[in-house]
């Protein structure tokens, strides 16, 4: 049976560029490699006349031989060398070019893409307390974080003396080798380089080859007024030094505000519980309660209040975290049951609690619904 025109293997006119033949060789791989076509049983002949033909019309000298003779150019005596596709080497080198597209998803991106010169460091997070009364001023702290830097010794390159590191002699600098396995080329990491795809022959007797050393840093930190438990900031550049000169990471600062002795915080809002007498409760009055920024606030207790009325006090409560007004302060009245009673307060109270049916008006409200329900139970 005749082959058939390279030309027309590919696709392409007589005249295409390598760019072209490239270009149409690689899609003609893609659509007719045998592990997308197992239904096809011409699927692995086909594919290896693709690549036949590529071999052949890839080298300018291989094509020149081709353009003048024909197949002829390859069956010897015409001075146009070994015949394409003879011999599992040249199917070999033919087969690579399309491997990574082919799996390139699966071995780490194509060609050199494994290839790592340098690293980026890894982000670090810092756990950061603060009082409420800092989150809602705001401040500026200097923290000491324990990181990874550049080398200063060998300039953060790994080498003695700052010297560049050299190409890796196993890959070629690809961070990758290849290995024929039958019909199949498979790529690993470079076991000489570990896939970086250079070496270090003198390594930084400081940093070890890695470019970096441990060290603490002080860093100054801004926190806004009205940050909140799990607010995070970010320091970019201030995490990890990268692997021989990569990128340094980011730094994230996680706050927590811790709980304050008089004040609970929902939100730009702050609640304070204030217990107060049974007698100012009754009597009602005045009373004098802290604020967050450290002041006071007089506050009217109506007379007849009872436990868990609330007031509020607008613009007493914290700010918001980017800007705007601030939330409101919510006073609780607690009314305080008294304790440790004279005989003579005793005495009073037995006094007041025979004068006063009609001082309790949710107690004798709540026992007349009690006497109705065990009315209607005996009913």
């Amino acid at each position: 049976m005749a082959k058939r025109d390279y030309y027309e293997v590919l696709g392409v006119q007589k005249g295409a560029t390598a760019e072209e033949l490239k270009k149409a060789y690689r899609k003609k791989a893609k659509e007719l490699h045998p592990d997308r076509n197992s239904d096809n049983p011409d699927a692995e002949s086909q594919f290896k006349e693709v690549n036949e033909a590529y071999d052949a019309l890839k080298d300018p000298q291989k094509k020149a031989a081709y353009d003048r003779f024909g197949h002829a150019a390859f069956d010897g005596g015409m001075g146009g060398g070994p015949r394409p596709g003879q011999g599992q080497g040249d199917f070999a080198s033919a087969f690579s070019d399309v491997f990574d597209d082919l799996f390139g998803d699966f071995m780490g991106g194509r060609g050199g893409g494994g290839r790592q010169r340098a690293t980026r460091g890894s982000d670090l997070r810092y756990n950061l307390r603060v009082t409420l009364e800092d989150a809602y001023r705001g401040l500026q702290k200097t923290i000491k974080v324990p990181t990874s830097v550049a080398c200063t010794t060998c300039n953060g390159t790994g080498a003695e003396g700052g010297a560049e590191p050299t190409v890796c002699p196993t890959c070629s600098g690809m961070g990758k080798v290849r290995a024929q396995q039958g019909f199949f080329t498979v790529e690993r990491t470079c076991p000489t380089c570990n896939g970086i795809g250079q070496i270090i022959k003198n390594p930084c007797h400081v940093c070890h080859g890695s470019g970096r050393v441990e060290k603490d840093r002080s860093l100054s930190v801004n926190i806004p007024a009205g940050v909140e438990t799990g607010t995070r900031i970010r320091l970019a550049g201030e995490g990890e030094a990268g692997l021989r000169g990569g990128p340094t990471g980011d730094l994230y600062i996680f706050i927590d505000v811790e709980e304050h002795p008089l004040f609970q915080r929902d939100g730009s809002n702050l609640f304070c519980l204030v217990p107060v007498s049974m007698t100012a409760a009754a009597l009602g009055g005045d009373i004098e309660v802290p604020t967050i920024d450290g002041g006071r606030s007089r506050v009217k207790i109506p007379a007849g209040s009872q436990s868990g009325r609330q007031m509020r006090l607008r613009s007493k409560g914290m700010p918001a975290l980017r800007g705007g007004a601030h939330g409101d302060m919510f006073i609780e009245l607690a009314v305080e049951t008294p304790v440790n009673l004279t005989a003579r307060q005793k005495e009073l109270l037995k006094e007041f609690e025979k004068l006063g049916e009609d001082n309790n008006p949710e107690s004798s409200t709540f026992f007349s619904k009690v006497k109705s329900f065990w009315d209607g139970m005996k009913g």
